[in-house]
């Protein structure tokens, strides 16, 4: 199974992600973000742009998640922002042609929730700018039907949010057996690990 992950930057994905990743054998987590910063670095500054326009992003996107539902024994986790439901359905349509069994949920949460998770993984001395403006536009798409199965997250941890997609997804994870300290040590390296820095 495909799981896709949505929401606004900043709103949980890439912690819900390897939630459910830590806790269901075998899956694995294709984050689509480091084909577009690939992308990035080979173009001049002046031409960059929103990664997701390019076609090569989607079409990469594409061929990558076919490889691993073709070739991977497990669950293909994939925490990515998508608001362009053209984009999504470039993605998502030739795979579920093929009959890939695909689930897409986007969490979802008051603006306060977002812009307080938001600032909460910048760095101290560098707000992130791009994530906080796209904040409204985020929560305005992902709103709509055709943004799948909405996952409301304000009240919700992040192993309570696995839990929940997991549910709707008809999956079992294992219990949450880590500890406090040990759970937050683990989601501060997550964090650590995709701040934006540029």
């Amino acid at each position: 199974m495909l799981l896709w992950i949505n929401g606004p930057f900043g709103g949980g994905k890439t912690h819900a992600a390897d939630e459910i990743q830590r806790r269901l054998a075998g899956s694995v987590i294709c984050d689509p973000e480091h084909l577009g910063y690939g992308l990035r670095r080979m173009t001049p500054p002046r031409l960059r742009g929103n990664f997701q326009d390019v076609r090569a992003w989607r079409q990469g996107t594409l061929e990558v998640l076919d490889l691993l539902l073709s070739r991977h024994e497990g669950h293909v986790i994939v925490p990515m922002t998508i608001i362009e439901p053209a984009y999504l359905a470039e993605i998502l349509g030739p795979l579920r042609e093929k009959g890939r069994q695909i689930r897409h949920f986007a969490l979802l949460a008051d603006r306060a929730t977002i812009l307080r998770r938001v600032r909460a993984r910048s760095l101290p001395w560098r707000r992130d700018t791009f994530a906080e403006g796209k904040i409204d536009e985020c929560l305005d798409k992902l709103g709509h039907d055709e943004f799948a199965e909405h996952v409301r997250t304000d009240e919700l941890t992040i192993s309570q949010t696995a839990d929940r997609i997991a549910a709707m997804a008809g999956l079992t994870l294992r219990p949450d057996s880590s500890n406090f300290l040990r759970a937050r040590a683990h989601r501060t390296a997550v964090t650590i690990k995709h701040v934006r820095i540029g």
